[in-house]
């Protein structure tokens, strides 16, 4: 972190000289637009007495049960959900209530009410309908239908980091993949839903970015390095701080790593026949914590009854970009998730797309993604183009898992459906699993080569 003074000098002097070179009229959309849309003092993102924020997590087991977490101002001390099997008609009858545990939170200098409601006994794969109160109000009902049965068809979402300009880049991702998966039961992002942890506006244009998104679907995050602060910054003493907005944001599982560095972070749980484990490669590399996660990912991943088994972390084993860190994700965490037999790794933090196996010869599995949904875009290393395949910049990108028994499908798309990576696992009686790429349909690999530097002058992004 010591060379940080130095590279905020020179991010200001290229930001400067665009700002005299730029014309002095309404700045056009670009790279150089600014990272929020909303204007300095708005009171957009003001919490009040609705209930806004409202996103649905999984249980543990997500066919029984889900959580809900949603804000309002900190006037609501006692709040409620009432969740109702959906119905045709208006008339819904008598809905159960569930009394919501409630936390204030100081955010960015706005005193506000964080509600969760944990709700189980829920049937398995059923549409229920529920609502949230605020103060002297509801939100209006929203559905979701529980996990089903393992072996039943599981449509999930998988999105990279958003980071930047989410409300003016990273939407009409979010709707895209809507569009092309409008079956799926849950979406696992996998870090960096903001740029800056600490300000409240950048939460809350990632919540309008998700639009409804968390109205029909699971959301399941991983936390990113910009999930944290630094405390102390530029002095000895400098340490990474989890923010308070991603206790507030997300109601996980309690059932993680444990310790002061993983416990609000790492998660697992089980949906039709997969098993998920969510990591904090955060912690792992600046709080020390990696050494204890393998140990629980080991725990959780030996006592896995499921055929399949995802990763979702943010830092990648195998780095696009070349970076040094990915060696001390890869020695603490590869040999677990590899001894396990785990089908996919998805993670973000290098703004490209890569995709690989491991190094042992004629290894198949894991697959190893990153991938990046917002619009700040990095360079690949000429590693990852050696050692990658596909690979991507300057590209947008979703992805849609189909997973039918003894079929797994995976499906990178761009932020307008463009076809960009497929393959298919195929699971046999024995338990022996085959990898098959699948060509057809995808559009051509896409690089930077076009553009030799951003508009801000850094030749190691293609956007900024």
């Amino acid at each position: 972190m010591a060379g940080k003074p130095l590279r905020r000098l020179r991010a200001f002097l290229a930001i400067a000289l665009v700002a005299l070179t730029a014309p002095a009229f309404a700045q056009a959309a670009g790279e150089n637009e600014p990272n929020l849309q909303v204007p300095a003092g708005s009171a957009r993102y003001l919490p009040d007495a609705m209930p806004d924020r409202i996103i649905a997590t999984p249980a543990q087991d997500p066919a029984t049960g889900f959580a809900v977490n949603w804000r309002t101002n900190a006037r609501v001390d006692v709040a409620l959900l009432q969740i109702v099997r959906a119905g045709d008609s208006p008339d819904v009858g008598t809905p159960r209530e569930v009394r919501a545990t409630t936390t204030a939170y100081t955010l960015d200098g706005r005193a506000a009410h964080v509600h969760r409601a944990d709700v189980g006994g829920l049937q398995p794969d059923t549409l229920y309908m529920f609502r949230v109160q605020g103060q002297g109000a509801w939100s209006g009902w929203r559905q979701l239908r529980t996990a089903a049965d393992a072996g039943k068809p599981l449509t999930l979402l998988y999105f990279g980091d958003s980071q930047n300009k989410n409300l003016s880049h990273v939407g009409r991702v979010v709707r895209e993949a809507m569009r092309h998966a409008p079956d799926a039961l849950m979406a696992l992002h996998a870090g960096d839903h903001q740029s800056n942890a600490t300000v409240d506006n950048e939460w809350g244009e990632m919540f309008e970015a998700l639009g409804d998104l968390p109205s029909v679907m699971l959301v399941a995050p991983a936390a990113g390095n910009h999930e944290y602060w630094e405390e102390f910054e530029d002095t000895p003493q400098e340490r990474r701080v989890l923010s308070d907005h991603w206790r507030a944001g997300f109601a996980l599982p309690r059932n993680g790593a444990g310790g002061a560095h993983t416990r609000d972070t790492t998660y697992w749980f089980d949906v039709q026949g997969v098993r998920v484990a969510v990591l904090d490669g955060t912690s792992a590399l600046d709080l020390g914590s990696a050494d204890a996660q393998a140990r629980w990912l080991e725990s959780v991943l030996a006592g896995n009854p499921n055929p399949w088994s995802i990763v979702l972390i943010h830092q990648p084993v195998y780095s696009p970009r070349g970076r040094e860190a990915s060696g001390v994700i890869r020695s603490a965490l590869q040999p677990v998730i590899e001894r396990h037999g785990v089908d996919l790794v998805l993670q973000g933090h290098d703004h490209t797309y890569g995709r690989r196996s491991g190094d042992r010869a004629g290894q198949s599995l894991p697959q190893y993604i990153v991938s990046v949904s917002g619009p700040k875009q990095y360079r690949l290393s000429d590693e990852a183009r050696r050692t990658m395949d596909p690979t991507a910049e300057d590209t947008q990108l979703f992805q849609v898992l189909r997973i039918d028994g003894t079929h797994l499908r995976y499906q990178a798309r761009t932020a307008t459906g463009r076809l960009y990576d497929d393959f298919e696992i195929t699971r046999a009686a024995d338990g022996r699993k085959t990898l098959r790429e699948i060509h057809q349909g995808r559009i051509g690999l896409r690089d930077c080569s076009h553009r030799d530097a951003t508009l801000g002058g850094r030749t190691d992004r293609c956007w900024e």
